[in-house]
């Protein structure tokens, strides 16, 4: 029985459409790893794969809602999973996203012991340093040389009014 995780929802200053497009080319996610990682890293338009700890673990582009909803699901992981990005408009501002994250995973139970909290918790900093970015803050507990050179998490701010 496959184990379902929903993140927080936070609103992100940025509109949906903004956002969709930011994800829904996996060769995105590469510019964000650090040096040391992109070489165990192979990306394409639906896809990505990596080794990670001895695993290789693959994930692929499902189907997309444009500017609504991305769903991904494993390609080669040791287990089957598949992620949802949500993109919805945070009531009547067209500039704010809803934004949160939806995961169903296969997890046995000792997994499920294992993974289940740090996954919801991982995937609350996610949603929760996307929105601080849309507002050009650096997300908390994020070390700013992790980032690609030339990086500013200030470009990402809200609508100027």
């Amino acid at each position: 029985m496959a184990t379902e995780i929903k993140s927080k929802h936070a609103v992100v200053s940025r509109p949906p459409y903004q956002l969709y497009m930011a994800f829904v080319d996996m060769r995105n996610f590469v510019q964000f790893l650090p040096e040391d990682k992109k070489k165990d890293v192979e990306a394409d338009y639906d896809s990505i794969k990596a080794v990670v700890q001895g695993f290789s673990v693959g994930i692929r582009v499902e189907d997309r809602i444009p500017y609504s909803r991305i769903d991904f699901c494993d390609d080669g992981a040791p287990f089957r999973f598949s992620v949802s990005m949500h993109f919805d408009a945070a009531g009547s501002d067209p500039y704010k996203t809803d934004f949160y994250i939806e995961v169903s995973a296969d997890l046995n139970f000792m997994m499920k012991m294992m993974l289940g909290s740090k996954l919801k918790d991982a995937m609350d900093k996610m949603v929760d340093g996307l929105a601080a970015m849309s507002e050009g803050r650096m997300p908390e507990g994020m070390d700013p040389s992790m980032f690609p050179e030339g990086f500013d998490p200030s470009g990402f701010g809200g609508r100027q009014a």
